[in-house]
């Protein structure tokens, strides 16, 4: 169904076994929808850990199940069981329906009389399959057309999809394209007695996409059938695991969750170090080398070193410290503006005059804010910065793992023709800094196109940044030596977020992870 293609949803952690499962949701649920869609951005939310190592570099593929099999056979609905049994908090669901090829003028009148065939490869996008394919499982985002099945026909908007643990691909060719068979990790077939098809594609395309019943069975008599026998059908021999009965068959979806498990969880000793020691391997790190070039600090005048010691001073009131990081915040975007590149420029002055002056030579201005902290730093943005556009990033630490996690993030559309301003008011190890500029990578921007901004830094976090992400330009308003065994920075300034918002910090915070406390 049109539906199909939804972009990711939230599954819930793995609970234990003495406590009732809590309801998940797939990308399929109406009801509870994972994701907010407004005309301008896409909300994606999940707990999704490192999906890199201390060189900014991915650690691991996704891993990509094919599922394919005759029209109606049930491959959505075998699709959401696996999901739901996975567990596993970062999914794609991705259906082939979404790239059918546009269709020429006499071929759009061939679809309205139920004279073209859709059960073809020749009606499939392949090429934009693949490339869609290979940069999700690089775990990058992509853009996915949005096919209107009433019209035959793609709409004017794309939907976003981002990277995942686990994606899962399913059409009736899923398995017809030897580039695509190349990309698929695990082949699936749904193997569905062909009456039962027949049945649940009539109810389909007349309560979903406005067919009367003549013209379903003209067009399964036509094309579906015998398509289904000549390319659909011997594809099963090339599937890793046949499911018979579709949906109806537990057995065999276990199965399939538990080989899932097994292949997720295969030992790697790059993947040890992202999910269970990425502080500690950030912490040892590029130490007792030079600050890197690409670091800039906001010139330490009496009056940038007295806001200093007004923010620091424990004794300071809430509101003090709310006034005086703001005036910080304000020179430190005002310094990070004249970073970016421009170019001579001509304007004519009231008196009749030629003025030669300067303009910003890109294109937009996009300012994406770490939650929350770095939340605090959009008023000063807006203030100099017309008509910027902002976008947040939720990062949060595992009770568990203590390694961060990406739950929520929202980035205006074509981000990756902007210069970006990522911005987070204090960086310990860099690790929330690390995975919030690895997000904007896999949006596509540019690295040299990303400045990341803060109003204090401890070396590590800059050495960590720098080293994984080299182009992007670092800028604060001034750097501390030293991070204590828990990753608090010394001498520090305290948990920004709960100074600022005047709440209780927990008692096991970090710096750069003060998102913990939302």
């Amino acid at each position: 169904s049109s539906s199909s293609a939804e972009s990711l949803d939230r599954l819930y952690p793995a609970v234990g076994s003495t406590k009732p499962p809590r309801k998940r949701t797939t990308s399929q649920c109406k009801s509870e929808p994972p994701l907010l869609r407004t005309s301008k951005r896409t909300i994606y939310t999940a707990g999704r850990p490192p999906w890199y190592n201390e060189h900014g570099t991915q650690s691991k593929e996704a891993f990509v199940i094919g599922l394919g099999g005759g029209s109606a056979s049930g491959k959505t609905t075998v699709a959401t069981m696996i999901i739901e049994a996975l567990d596993v908090p970062w999914v794609v669901l991705l259906s082939m329906d979404s790239f059918y090829k546009v269709l020429t003028k006499q071929q759009q009148e061939q679809a309205a009389s139920n004279d073209f065939n859709f059960d073809h490869p020749d009606a499939f996008d392949f090429d934009l399959i693949i490339a869609t394919l290979k940069k999700l499982k690089q775990g990058k985002s992509v853009k996915i057309p949005i096919y209107d099945f009433t019209t035959h026909s793609r709409k004017k908007e794309w939907k976003t999809l981002y990277g995942a643990n686990v994606i899962i691909f399913e059409g009736i060719m899923a398995f017809a394209d030897k580039e695509l068979l190349k990309l698929l990790d695990l082949k699936i077939f749904v193997d569905t007695d062909s009456d039962i098809r027949l049945v649940r594609r009539l109810r389909r395309d007349i309560s979903e996409r406005g067919r009367d019943i003549e013209g379903v069975i003209k067009q399964y008599n036509k094309f579906v059938k015998p398509a289904f026998d000549q390319y659909i059908q011997p594809t099963m021999r090339l599937a890793d695991i046949v499911v018979p009965r579709g949906s109806g068959n537990t057995v065999a979806i276990d199965l399939i969750v538990q080989h899932v498990h097994s292949q997720l969880e295969e030992p790697s000793p790059d993947l040890l170090t992202m999910c269970l020691v990425f502080r500690a391997a950030l912490a040892s790190a590029h130490q007792c080398h030079p600050l890197p070039q690409t670091l800039s600090v906001l010139k330490s005048t009496p009056q940038v070193r007295g806001m200093h010691t007004i923010i620091r001073n424990k004794e300071t009131s809430r509101d003090e410290f709310i006034f005086y990081s703001k005036r910080l915040m304000r020179l430190l975007i005002e310094h990070a503006l004249s970073l970016l590149p421009f170019q001579s420029c001509t304007v004519q002055t009231p008196q009749g005059h030629d003025y030669e002056g300067r303009t910003y030579s890109g294109k937009q201005i996009t300012g994406v804010s770490i939650l929350r902290a770095g939340e605090t730093m959009e008023p000063a943005l807006r203030a100099v910065c017309k008509d910027v556009r902002i976008g947040t990033i939720l990062i949060q630490t595992n009770c568990n793992t203590g390694e961060p996690e990406l739950h929520y993030l929202r980035l205006p559309k074509d981000i990756s023709e902007d210069h970006v301003i990522l911005m987070d008011c204090t960086v310990s190890t860099g690790a929330a800094a690390m995975m919030a500029v690895r997000v904007l990578l896999d949006h596509d921007v540019p690295e040299d196109k990303i400045f990341l901004l803060s109003l204090l830094m401890a070396e590590m976090g800059v050495h960590s940044v720098a080293y994984a992400f080299p182009r992007v330009k670092i800028i604060t308003t001034a750097v501390d030596k030293k991070v204590n065994d828990l990753f608090r920075i010394i001498p520090g300034i305290g948990n920004f977020g709960d100074r600022y918002f005047g709440t209780d910090a927990p008692p096991d915070w970090s710096d750069d992870e003060d998102a913990l406390s939302t």
